[in-house]
């Protein structure tokens, strides 16, 4: 079997990544130590493994780091092949389902797994976390909400606790401004509108009551010099109402 490994620079100092065909492995911050002893401390693990450096293997996890680290990915996308107890595997898949942004305690997570009095055994297999930053032990605190113990140390885990969320707000308010502006009327619609308030308000098209006759003979006075008479179809106030020309009297 062949495991690539890469080290990538990041705000949080060098990253060591490595991989098998079935997806990422490790992702470990190397603080002070060598690439050899990186690579010592893991080549037993896969009994006749041959480990080659390769970018082109792990592009994929790197490009999405890059991205996470720009704040331009929320979530991870990669095939993940982390080695561990069916209890760890079980509590490391909790973890993926904490979203960017969020933060648990020991106890949810216990909980999460069915597991609720297992708080210092999810403790433990949180510490043996393989994969840094991609499954998300950082987003584990107290139960008070304190930081607790993280194996890249506590200022890394302030650090990516306080981007998530800094980016976290800002794709909320983001959002919140793609719906304002999904919702507000466009420049036609604006255009119509403007053009329904006008015609509504024009003397030219505005469909005035006339005044009821005082009289039967201002009626008839009005039939003669040929304005058309209104008259009610039916009894009733709900009556249909139709308006029917009179004919104009020749002269002479």
């Amino acid at each position: 079997m062949k495991v690539a490994y890469h080290v990538m620079s990041s705000p949080v100092g060098l990253l060591f990544l490595a991989g098998t065909a079935r997806g990422l492995r490790h992702l470990e911050f190397m603080d002070r130590k060598s690439l050899k002893r990186m690579l010592g401390a893991h080549e037993g693990e896969i009994p006749d493994a041959t480990w080659e450096p390769s970018l082109l293997a792990l592009k994929s996890s790197v490009d999405q780091l890059d991205e996470y680290f720009r704040g331009d990915r929320t979530q991870f996308t990669l095939p993940l092949d982390p080695a561990g107890t069916p209890f760890q595997l079980q509590v490391w898949s909790a973890l993926c389902s904490i979203s960017f942004g969020e933060t648990r305690s020991y106890g949810d997570l216990a909980r999460a797994i069915g597991q609720p009095r297992a708080s210092r055994a999810v403790g433990l297999a949180n510490h043996e976390n393989p994969i840094a930053i991609v499954i998300p032990c950082h987003r584990v605190v107290g139960s008070g909400g304190s930081l607790t113990g993280y194996g890249g140390g506590l200022p890394r885990k302030k650090w990516l606790l306080e981007h998530e969320r800094r980016f976290s707000h800002a794709s909320v308010q983001e959002d919140l401004f793609v719906r304002s502006r999904a919702a507000a009327p466009g420049p036609a619609a604006l255009s119509a509108a403007r053009a329904s308030a006008v015609a509504k308000t024009s003397p030219r098209t505005a469909v005035r009551a006339a005044p009821a006759a005082k009289s039967p003979a201002r009626a008839t006075r009005a039939a003669s010099r040929g304005a058309p008479v209104v008259r009610a179809a039916g009894r009733g106030a709900a009556s249909r109402v139709t308006v029917r020309p009179t004919a104009r009297r020749k002269k002479g």
